[in-house]
């Protein structure tokens, strides 16, 4: 399924969390030594480790030789594990976040800073199909970003190289495209819940709209009351959410949303900018 690598790169994992979870066998198939895994909380690392034979290590002072060094970790802690790792000089150090600017590397001289970047949601139990996972790079020097290159060209068919303005802006936009969604989802799953109805009556709907959004610009596909201005309705939903303040004052916010992109739309302004 995956292109093979014309030479097997070994790799480190600093951090075993969901995302490693998945990149240590992706890694494996593509051919590519997982050297050892390291995480804050040893039980963690333990268990990545026996799941796939790789050696876990004890410390950030006693990190073997490597190829390059991946470091799976919330935004927050790349920083704190660059600060506090002995890593090998002109090591290639790698972090996988999406809003993380390469210059989170620029004061180690010492080491060279890299992105690989997995424009992909990830969670325990679920099959990532890597071949279709964009993949996005960014490297301080031309060196680290050959043997990017390679591991990324390894794992999927969709390589692209972005700089950190872009990838910034690229996760941004996947936050309103699965975080926010996913959250209004749970929205419906828990109304549904309190009228004592199946959620699977959401599901044809939910299909058709993700289906339509995939074929042509989402704005152009958008139906519903605030769309129409039917301010009935509007009020009927705001008064049924009456219980949920919070919501009700989401649902408010989305449906001027609706409304204000509609009439920037027809007056062919950009969507988002104020008339």
């Amino acid at each position: 399924m995956n292109r093979q690598p014309v030479k097997p790169v070994g790799v480190v994992l600093l951090g075993t969390g969901k995302v490693a979870w998945h990149l240590v066998p992706a890694l494996q198939s593509g051919g590519h030594r997982v050297l050892g895994v390291w995480s804050r909380t040893p039980a963690s690392a333990e268990a990545l480790g026996a799941a796939f034979g790789v050696p876990v290590l004890p410390d950030l002072n006693s990190l073997p030789p490597a190829d390059m060094y991946l470091l799976p970790l919330p935004d927050a802690a790349v920083p704190e594990v660059v600060a506090a790792a002995r890593f090998p000089v002109r090591a290639l150090v790698v972090h996988t976040a999406g809003a993380l600017p390469l210059s989170v590397f620029a004061a180690y001289p010492t080491i060279r800073g890299g992105v690989l970047y997995p424009l992909q949601t990830f969670s325990p139990g679920r099959q990532i199909h890597w071949a279709t996972v964009p993949l996005c790079l960014e490297a301080a020097d031309p060196t680290g970003l050959t043997m990017l290159r390679q591991v990324a060209a390894s794992l999927s068919q969709d390589v692209r190289e972005l700089t950190s303005a872009q990838r910034l802006q690229l996760h941004i936009a996947a936050v309103w495209a699965s975080n926010f969604p996913n959250h209004l989802l749970g929205i419906s799953h828990a109304l549904l819940a309190e009228a004592g109805l199946p959620w699977e009556l959401l599901h044809p709907l939910i299909r058709e709209t993700v289906e339509k959004a995939l074929v042509q610009p989402p704005f152009t596909a958008q139906t519903g009351p605030a769309l129409r201005q039917d301010a009935g309705t509007l009020a009927r939903h705001e008064a049924g959410l009456a219980d949920h303040a919070q919501w009700q004052l989401l649902y408010q916010q989305l449906s001027a949303s609706i409304q204000r992109t509609a009439q920037e739309t027809r007056g062919n302004n950009p969507p988002g900018k104020q008339l």
